[in-house]
């Protein structure tokens, strides 16, 4: 069976083969934003504060899961392109087995000490009671999000992203409408918005599951798998750069809610909690437009098609490029809106978050390249450089000037950590690209 990785694509194509995981990683942004949105309004924004406060538990596996995921991903789609077919289903199958380890792991380690790390992520006594229950369903859901990381990931791979996001929709209209269900109707508070969010995992990770089981027509299915601990070591590596981005969202929430506790209290971390909502959202075109080309230049440089390698750079450069800026002018001119669906207009957290958002919107022009650069080498298996780019955009830069600016500016020196960690990381990242463009052939 011929795999659409081997086409000529041109810009258009390029787009509509992107399309379904750009269009599937925003419904994954909007899993953790729609509980936002629903807690905010039917418990309040103390819980929605709480959220946040939990959130680099759940960061951390997804740090692990996409590291599996795309470094996975690079050597299984240049296996295919090499003519290994049989080795690409074994090296999935062997990654899938991981993940389902993993899965089990995070599940036992997360129920021994939920207290614990609740409490040394900042909760205070009042925070305490919603960072548990919310906590307490995502921990015991961890193997449903491996797989859905995994198994959506892999879909493009097999050439089959549009089935990726069928059930990343089905995924999030699900959540959508349990959590309406769980908290408006049953009132199980922050407890429903973790189960919607659960159910919403489940949905692609059982189906997918189900299809590489039995759908053994296509280009990748699941075999007896075989142990390679080269190609796990290789998979961590080479995925080190998308888990250390991961990582490091981790750390630096934690940072954010640290330094807003201290200069604004929790109307300070409820306010950074709906900015970093849209900043997921938005940015998730970015992740999505890069994970989506990754297998297509990973293929194409193990075939050693240089001409269509250098197609697919020049119209992904176009591409990031018109995109970062038409971010950057809805971030900058329409956030009203956005920011009104978690918080009254008359309120407290609403003039923080409007403030702190028109600061923190200039960050989306330098976002894209630095993200589309650290997938780049993703793709051609340089784990060390991609990583190198995402450790010092997502937690050398960002916790330095979240250290720094604060002192400086106070609460505004907060909204421009990350605008200016990105200005720096976007220098970096264009040295880079310079630099190994003969390497790896991408541009003359």
């Amino acid at each position: 069976m011929k795999n659409r990785l081997s086409q000529d694509f041109n810009t258009f194509s390029l787009l509509r083969f992107a399309a379904p995981t750009v269009v599937m990683m925003m419904f994954m942004s909007l899993y953790q934003m729609v509980d936002g949105v629903f807690v905010a309004n039917f418990v309040g924004e103390t819980a929605l504060s709480a959220l946040n406060i939990v959130y680099p538990v759940p960061s951390v596996l997804i740090a692990i899961s996409v590291m599996l995921a795309t470094g996975g991903n690079a050597i299984i789609a240049r296996n295919m392109g090499e003519g290994e077919n049989r080795l690409a289903k074994e090296n999935f199958s062997f990654l899938v087995l991981v993940g389902a380890v993993v899965g089990a792991g995070f599940l036992v380690f997360g129920l021994v000490f939920l207290g614990p790390l609740i409490r040394l992520l900042g909760a205070t006594p009042n925070l305490y009671p919603y960072c548990r229950d919310y906590l307490l369903i995502l921990v015991l859901s961890a193997p449903l999000a491996v797989f859905q990381m995994l198994f959506q990931n892999f879909f493009v791979t097999a050439g089959k992203p549009h089935i990726g996001l069928v059930l990343t929709i089905l995924g999030g209209v699900a959540n959508i409408l349990l959590d309406y269900v769980f908290m408006a109707v049953f009132h199980w508070g922050v407890a429903g918005a973790a189960l919607a969010t659960s159910i919403g995992y489940a949905i692609p990770a059982l189906f997918g599951l189900f299809y590489f089981t039995f759908a053994r027509r296509g280009t990748l299915y699941l075999v007896r798998p075989v142990f390679r601990g080269r190609v796990l070591l290789h998979s961590c590596t080479n995925g080190s750069s998308e888990m250390v981005n991961n990582l490091a969202v981790a750390v630096t929430t934690f940072l954010f809610n640290i330094l807003m506790m201290q200069y604004a209290g929790e109307s300070g971390v409820a306010a950074i909690t709906i900015v970093l909502y849209a900043q997921f959202l938005m940015t998730s075109m970015f992740m999505g437009f890069s994970s989506g080309i990754a297998p297509v230049v990973s293929y194409n440089y193990g075939r050693q098609n240089i001409a269509q390698l250098q197609k697919v750079f020049r119209s992904s450069i176009g591409t990031v490029a018109v995109s970062s800026l038409a971010v950057f002018v809805v971030a900058e001119f329409f956030s009203e809106p956005v920011i009104r669906v978690f918080s009254s207009s008359g309120s407290e957290v609403f003039q923080l978050a409007k403030h702190g958002f028109a600061l923190f919107s200039v960050s989306f022009l330098f976002t894209g390249l630095n993200i589309f650069a650290s997938a780049l080498f993703t793709a051609f298996s340089n784990g060390r450089v991609s990583a190198i780019l995402s450790f010092l955009r997502t937690f050398v830069f960002l916790a330095a000037c979240l250290l720094l600016l604060p002192l400086l500016w106070g609460v505004d020196g907060i909204w421009l950590a990350v605008p200016a960690a990105e200005a720096l990381a976007f220098v970096v990242s264009a040295a880079y690209l310079v630099k190994l463009r003969r390497v790896y052939h991408y541009h003359d």
